[in-house]
Protein backbone atom coordinates (compact mmCIF):
# COMPACT_ATOMS: atom_id res chain seq x y z
CA UNK A 1 0.00 0.00 0.00
CA UNK A 2 1.06 3.57 -0.58
CA UNK A 3 0.79 6.56 1.68
CA UNK A 4 -2.10 8.99 1.21
CA UNK A 5 -1.04 11.61 -1.31
CA UNK A 6 -0.89 15.19 -0.11
CA UNK A 7 0.70 16.61 -3.26
CA UNK A 8 4.28 17.49 -4.03
CA UNK A 9 6.16 19.39 -1.31
CA UNK A 10 7.59 22.82 -1.79
CA UNK A 11 11.27 22.62 -2.71
CA UNK A 12 13.64 23.28 0.19
CA UNK A 13 16.79 25.32 -0.12
CA UNK A 14 19.81 23.04 -0.28
CA UNK A 15 23.50 23.80 0.03
CA UNK A 16 26.74 22.66 -1.49
CA UNK A 17 27.43 19.01 -2.44
CA UNK A 18 28.07 16.61 0.44
CA UNK A 19 28.27 13.37 -1.60
CA UNK A 20 29.01 13.15 -5.32
CA UNK A 21 28.95 9.95 -7.39
CA UNK A 22 30.82 10.21 -10.68
CA UNK A 23 30.64 7.66 -13.50
CA UNK A 24 30.25 4.72 -11.10
CA UNK A 25 30.52 1.30 -12.76
CA UNK A 26 29.72 -1.97 -10.95
CA UNK A 27 30.01 -5.54 -12.24
CA UNK A 28 28.84 -8.84 -10.78
CA UNK A 29 31.20 -11.71 -11.55
CA UNK A 30 34.51 -11.77 -13.36
CA UNK A 31 35.88 -12.26 -16.84
CA UNK A 32 33.61 -12.84 -19.80
CA UNK A 33 30.70 -13.93 -17.59
CA UNK A 34 30.48 -10.69 -15.61
CA UNK A 35 27.24 -8.68 -15.65
CA UNK A 36 27.36 -4.88 -15.64
CA UNK A 37 24.87 -3.77 -12.98
CA UNK A 38 25.70 -0.04 -12.95
CA UNK A 39 26.71 1.70 -16.15
CA UNK A 40 28.35 5.05 -15.43
CA UNK A 41 26.00 6.51 -12.81
CA UNK A 42 26.31 10.21 -11.90
CA UNK A 43 24.44 11.56 -8.88
CA UNK A 44 24.94 14.40 -6.38
CA UNK A 45 23.51 14.80 -2.87
CA UNK A 46 23.53 18.35 -1.48
CA UNK A 47 23.76 19.59 2.09
CA UNK A 48 20.39 19.33 3.85
CA UNK A 49 18.70 17.63 0.88
CA UNK A 50 16.38 14.64 0.74
CA UNK A 51 17.19 12.79 -2.47
CA UNK A 52 14.78 10.06 -3.51
CA UNK A 53 16.02 7.11 -5.56
CA UNK A 54 13.22 5.16 -7.24
CA UNK A 55 12.74 2.37 -9.75
CA UNK A 56 11.52 -1.18 -10.19
CA UNK A 57 13.07 -4.03 -8.23
CA UNK A 58 16.39 -5.04 -9.74
CA UNK A 59 17.15 -1.70 -11.40
CA UNK A 60 20.30 -1.14 -9.31
CA UNK A 61 19.16 1.13 -6.45
CA UNK A 62 20.65 -0.87 -3.57
CA UNK A 63 23.72 -1.79 -5.63
CA UNK A 64 24.36 1.92 -6.13
CA UNK A 65 24.39 2.88 -2.45
CA UNK A 66 26.23 -0.25 -1.29
CA UNK A 67 28.91 0.36 -3.91
CA UNK A 68 29.10 4.04 -2.96
CA UNK A 69 29.78 3.08 0.67
CA UNK A 70 31.99 0.09 -0.22
CA UNK A 71 29.62 -2.37 1.42
CA UNK A 72 28.96 -4.28 -1.79
CA UNK A 73 29.19 -8.03 -1.08
CA UNK A 74 30.98 -10.46 -3.44
CA UNK A 75 30.79 -11.10 -6.33
CA UNK A 76 30.06 -7.37 -6.71
CA UNK A 77 33.04 -5.43 -8.04
CA UNK A 78 33.47 -1.68 -8.46
CA UNK A 79 35.07 -1.37 -11.90
CA UNK A 80 35.34 2.40 -12.20
CA UNK A 81 34.26 5.83 -11.06
CA UNK A 82 34.55 8.03 -7.99
CA UNK A 83 32.47 8.64 -4.86
CA UNK A 84 33.49 11.96 -3.34
CA UNK A 85 32.56 12.87 0.22
CA UNK A 86 32.90 16.56 1.09
CA UNK A 87 33.84 16.99 4.79
CA UNK A 88 33.00 20.70 4.76
CA UNK A 89 34.91 23.66 6.24
CA UNK A 90 36.91 23.97 3.02
CA UNK A 91 38.53 20.54 3.36
CA UNK A 92 39.39 18.57 0.24
CA UNK A 93 36.88 15.90 -0.80
CA UNK A 94 37.65 12.25 0.01
CA UNK A 95 37.25 9.54 -2.64
CA UNK A 96 35.56 6.72 -0.72
CA UNK A 97 36.41 4.18 -3.43
CA UNK A 98 40.14 4.71 -2.84
CA UNK A 99 40.05 5.48 0.88
CA UNK A 100 42.30 3.26 3.07
CA UNK A 101 40.37 0.62 5.00
CA UNK A 102 41.28 2.01 8.42
CA UNK A 103 40.01 5.49 7.51
CA UNK A 104 36.90 4.03 5.91
CA UNK A 105 35.96 2.08 9.04
CA UNK A 106 36.35 5.23 11.15
CA UNK A 107 34.22 7.26 8.73
CA UNK A 108 31.31 4.81 8.58
CA UNK A 109 28.45 5.81 10.91
CA UNK A 110 30.38 9.01 11.72
CA UNK A 111 30.05 10.62 8.26
CA UNK A 112 27.70 8.28 6.37
CA UNK A 113 25.25 5.83 7.97
CA UNK A 114 22.82 3.31 6.47
CA UNK A 115 19.43 2.04 7.55
CA UNK A 116 19.39 -1.40 5.96
CA UNK A 117 16.39 -3.05 4.36
CA UNK A 118 14.71 -5.54 6.72
CA UNK A 119 15.23 -4.53 10.34
CA UNK A 120 14.68 -8.05 11.72
CA UNK A 121 17.52 -9.39 9.57
CA UNK A 122 19.82 -6.48 10.48
CA UNK A 123 19.41 -6.73 14.26
CA UNK A 124 21.09 -9.56 16.15
CA UNK A 125 18.28 -11.71 17.63
CA UNK A 126 20.30 -12.88 20.66
CA UNK A 127 21.37 -9.44 21.95
CA UNK A 128 19.21 -6.85 23.66
CA UNK A 129 18.49 -3.59 21.85
CA UNK A 130 20.57 -1.56 24.29
CA UNK A 131 23.61 -3.80 23.77
CA UNK A 132 23.45 -3.37 20.01
CA UNK A 133 23.17 0.40 20.29
CA UNK A 134 26.04 0.74 22.75
CA UNK A 135 28.31 -1.60 20.77
CA UNK A 136 27.89 0.63 17.73
CA UNK A 137 28.80 3.75 19.71
CA UNK A 138 31.67 2.12 21.62
CA UNK A 139 33.36 1.07 18.38
CA UNK A 140 33.82 4.77 17.55
CA UNK A 141 33.94 6.24 21.08
CA UNK A 142 36.12 3.80 23.07
CA UNK A 143 36.80 6.45 25.70
CA UNK A 144 33.14 6.62 26.77
CA UNK A 145 32.16 5.00 30.07
CA UNK A 146 29.40 2.41 30.39
CA UNK A 147 27.17 5.04 32.01
CA UNK A 148 27.65 7.40 29.07
CA UNK A 149 26.95 4.63 26.57
CA UNK A 150 23.76 3.54 28.33
CA UNK A 151 22.61 7.13 28.60
CA UNK A 152 23.16 7.70 24.90
CA UNK A 153 21.25 4.50 24.01
CA UNK A 154 18.26 5.65 26.04
CA UNK A 155 18.47 9.10 24.50
CA UNK A 156 18.44 7.63 20.99
CA UNK A 157 15.39 5.48 21.68
CA UNK A 158 13.55 8.49 23.08
CA UNK A 159 14.51 10.50 20.00
CA UNK A 160 12.77 7.98 17.70
CA UNK A 161 9.68 7.69 19.88
CA UNK A 162 10.45 4.49 21.80
CA UNK A 163 10.40 4.20 25.59
CA UNK A 164 13.97 4.17 26.95
CA UNK A 165 13.03 1.14 29.05
CA UNK A 166 13.07 -0.86 25.81
CA UNK A 167 16.86 -1.04 25.98
CA UNK A 168 16.28 -4.34 27.82
CA UNK A 169 14.12 -5.79 25.01
CA UNK A 170 15.16 -8.30 22.38
CA UNK A 171 14.32 -7.62 18.69
CA UNK A 172 11.55 -10.25 18.62
CA UNK A 173 9.79 -8.42 21.45
CA UNK A 174 9.33 -5.32 19.29
CA UNK A 175 6.88 -4.68 16.47
CA UNK A 176 8.10 -4.23 12.91
CA UNK A 177 7.77 -0.46 13.14
CA UNK A 178 9.67 -0.31 16.43
CA UNK A 179 12.49 -2.43 15.02
CA UNK A 180 12.74 -0.04 12.08
CA UNK A 181 12.92 2.89 14.50
CA UNK A 182 15.73 1.14 16.38
CA UNK A 183 17.65 0.88 13.10
CA UNK A 184 17.14 4.60 12.52
CA UNK A 185 18.34 5.33 16.06
CA UNK A 186 21.43 3.20 15.49
CA UNK A 187 22.21 5.01 12.24
CA UNK A 188 21.93 8.41 13.97
CA UNK A 189 24.00 7.41 17.00
CA UNK A 190 27.07 9.40 15.88
CA UNK A 191 25.09 12.20 14.18
CA UNK A 192 26.27 11.54 10.59
CA UNK A 193 25.95 14.15 7.85
CA UNK A 194 24.54 11.62 5.34
CA UNK A 195 21.83 9.05 6.08
CA UNK A 196 21.08 6.37 3.47
CA UNK A 197 17.75 4.60 3.88
CA UNK A 198 17.25 1.42 1.86
CA UNK A 199 13.47 0.92 1.58
CA UNK A 200 12.85 1.58 5.31
CA UNK A 201 9.06 1.17 5.02
CA UNK A 202 9.06 -2.19 3.21
CA UNK A 203 6.65 -4.75 4.73
CA UNK A 204 5.09 -2.15 7.06
CA UNK A 205 1.40 -1.31 7.01
CA UNK A 206 0.31 2.07 5.67
CA UNK A 207 -0.19 3.59 9.15
CA UNK A 208 3.30 2.58 10.27
CA UNK A 209 4.71 3.84 6.97
CA UNK A 210 3.23 7.22 7.74
CA UNK A 211 4.73 7.27 11.23
CA UNK A 212 8.19 6.25 10.01
CA UNK A 213 8.18 8.88 7.27
CA UNK A 214 7.03 11.60 9.66
CA UNK A 215 9.75 10.54 12.09
CA UNK A 216 12.42 10.83 9.39
CA UNK A 217 11.20 14.26 8.33
CA UNK A 218 11.13 15.52 11.92
CA UNK A 219 14.64 14.22 12.69
CA UNK A 220 16.01 15.62 9.47
CA UNK A 221 14.62 19.07 10.29
CA UNK A 222 16.05 18.89 13.81
CA UNK A 223 19.50 17.43 13.07
CA UNK A 224 20.10 18.76 9.55
CA UNK A 225 21.51 15.62 7.92
CA UNK A 226 21.14 14.83 4.21
CA UNK A 227 19.14 11.78 3.12
CA UNK A 228 19.20 9.32 0.24
CA UNK A 229 15.83 7.56 0.42
CA UNK A 230 15.53 4.40 -1.70
CA UNK A 231 12.13 2.97 -2.62
CA UNK A 232 10.11 1.57 -5.50
CA UNK A 233 7.15 3.70 -4.41
CA UNK A 234 7.36 7.07 -6.18
CA UNK A 235 4.21 8.31 -4.44
CA UNK A 236 6.02 8.13 -1.11
CA UNK A 237 8.95 10.17 -2.43
CA UNK A 238 6.68 12.89 -3.75
CA UNK A 239 5.82 13.74 -0.14
CA UNK A 240 9.25 13.83 1.46
CA UNK A 241 11.93 14.34 -1.21
CA UNK A 242 13.39 17.58 -2.52
CA UNK A 243 14.71 15.84 -5.62
CA UNK A 244 14.05 12.46 -7.25
CA UNK A 245 16.35 10.32 -9.39
CA UNK A 246 14.67 7.55 -11.40
CA UNK A 247 16.74 4.43 -12.15
CA UNK A 248 16.27 1.90 -14.91
CA UNK A 249 18.59 -0.94 -15.98
CA UNK A 250 21.56 0.35 -14.02
CA UNK A 251 21.27 3.97 -15.17
CA UNK A 252 19.71 7.22 -14.01
CA UNK A 253 17.06 8.07 -16.61
CA UNK A 254 15.62 11.19 -14.97
CA UNK A 255 16.89 13.55 -12.27
CA UNK A 256 14.72 16.52 -11.27
CA UNK A 257 12.94 18.19 -8.38
CA UNK A 258 10.14 16.19 -6.78
CA UNK A 259 7.59 18.75 -7.94
CA UNK A 260 8.76 18.53 -11.57
CA UNK A 261 8.72 14.73 -11.55
CA UNK A 262 5.21 14.73 -10.06
CA UNK A 263 3.67 17.36 -12.33
CA UNK A 264 5.71 17.02 -15.53
CA UNK A 265 7.55 13.68 -15.80
CA UNK A 266 9.71 13.82 -18.92
CA UNK A 267 10.87 10.22 -19.25
CA UNK A 268 8.16 7.69 -20.27
CA UNK A 269 9.40 5.34 -17.54
CA UNK A 270 8.89 8.03 -14.86
CA UNK A 271 5.40 8.63 -16.21
CA UNK A 272 4.67 4.90 -16.08
CA UNK A 273 5.79 4.64 -12.45
CA UNK A 274 3.60 7.56 -11.43
CA UNK A 275 0.55 6.10 -13.21
CA UNK A 276 1.01 2.65 -11.70
CA UNK A 277 -0.77 3.57 -8.47
CA UNK A 278 -4.32 4.91 -8.02
CA UNK A 279 -4.82 8.58 -7.08
CA UNK A 280 -6.66 9.19 -3.84
CA UNK A 281 -7.83 12.64 -4.93
CA UNK A 282 -9.38 14.03 -8.10
CA UNK A 283 -11.16 12.21 -10.92
CA UNK A 284 -10.85 8.47 -11.41
CA UNK A 285 -8.54 7.25 -14.14
CA UNK A 286 -7.53 3.89 -15.45
CA UNK A 287 -4.21 2.56 -14.19
CA UNK A 288 -1.69 2.28 -17.01
CA UNK A 289 1.28 0.44 -15.56
CA UNK A 290 4.34 -0.40 -17.63
CA UNK A 291 4.09 -3.20 -20.20
CA UNK A 292 6.69 -5.94 -20.39
CA UNK A 293 9.42 -6.69 -17.86
CA UNK A 294 12.80 -5.15 -16.95
CA UNK A 295 15.59 -6.20 -19.33
CA UNK A 296 18.08 -8.99 -18.73
CA UNK A 297 21.35 -7.28 -17.77
CA UNK A 298 23.25 -9.96 -19.66
CA UNK A 299 21.53 -9.05 -22.91
CA UNK A 300 20.62 -5.37 -22.83
CA UNK A 301 19.07 -4.02 -26.03
CA UNK A 302 21.02 -1.60 -28.19
CA UNK A 303 20.06 2.04 -27.94
CA UNK A 304 17.75 3.04 -25.10
CA UNK A 305 17.27 0.12 -22.66
CA UNK A 306 13.64 1.17 -22.12
CA UNK A 307 12.76 1.24 -25.84
CA UNK A 308 11.23 -2.30 -25.98
CA UNK A 309 8.66 -1.26 -23.32
CA UNK A 310 8.11 2.35 -24.43
CA UNK A 311 4.95 3.33 -26.32
CA UNK A 312 6.72 6.45 -27.66
CA UNK A 313 9.83 4.72 -29.01
CA UNK A 314 10.92 5.66 -32.55
CA UNK A 315 13.89 4.74 -34.72
CA UNK A 316 16.77 6.50 -32.87
CA UNK A 317 15.63 4.92 -29.59
CA UNK A 318 16.53 1.45 -30.92
CA UNK A 319 19.94 2.49 -32.22
CA UNK A 320 21.36 5.30 -30.07
CA UNK A 321 21.77 5.45 -26.28
CA UNK A 322 20.30 8.87 -25.39
CA UNK A 323 22.53 9.45 -22.36
CA UNK A 324 21.59 11.62 -19.38
CA UNK A 325 21.58 15.32 -20.23
CA UNK A 326 19.72 18.61 -20.41
CA UNK A 327 16.36 18.74 -22.19
CA UNK A 328 15.47 20.97 -25.10
CA UNK A 329 12.92 22.68 -22.83
CA UNK A 330 15.80 24.47 -21.04
CA UNK A 331 14.82 23.30 -17.54
CA UNK A 332 17.41 24.26 -14.97
CA UNK A 333 18.57 21.43 -12.72
CA UNK A 334 16.80 18.73 -14.74
CA UNK A 335 18.41 15.85 -16.64
CA UNK A 336 16.65 13.22 -18.74
CA UNK A 337 17.89 10.26 -20.79
CA UNK A 338 15.32 10.28 -23.59
CA UNK A 339 15.40 11.09 -27.30
CA UNK A 340 11.94 12.67 -27.03
CA UNK A 341 13.56 15.56 -25.20
CA UNK A 342 16.88 15.63 -27.02
CA UNK A 343 18.28 19.08 -27.74
CA UNK A 344 18.49 18.03 -31.39
CA UNK A 345 14.85 18.62 -32.24
CA UNK A 346 15.35 17.19 -35.74
CA UNK A 347 15.57 13.70 -34.21
CA UNK A 348 12.03 13.82 -32.82
CA UNK A 349 9.00 13.27 -35.07
CA UNK A 350 6.49 16.11 -34.85
CA UNK A 351 3.67 13.92 -33.48
CA UNK A 352 5.90 12.80 -30.61
CA UNK A 353 7.47 16.17 -29.92
CA UNK A 354 4.02 17.61 -29.14
CA UNK A 355 3.57 15.05 -26.36
CA UNK A 356 6.78 16.22 -24.77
Amino acid sequence: MTLPMIGAPAARTTGSPVLEIRNLVVDYGYGDDRVRALRGVDLTLHEGEVLGLAGESGCGKSTLVYAATRLLPPPGLISGGQVLYYPGDGAEPVDIIRQPERELRAARWRDIAIVFQGAMNSLNPVFRIGRQLTDTIAAHRPEWSRTELDGRARELLTMVGISPERVRSYPHQLSGGMRQRVMIAMALALEPRVLIMDEPTTALDVVMQRQIVEQIVELRERLGFSVIFITHDVSLLIEIADRIAIMYAGEIVEDASADEVYRRPRHPYSRGLLRSFPPLHGPRRELEGIPGAPPDFRHLPTGCPFAPRCRYAFEPCRELDPGLGETRFVESGRRVACHLHDQRADLVPAELAVRG
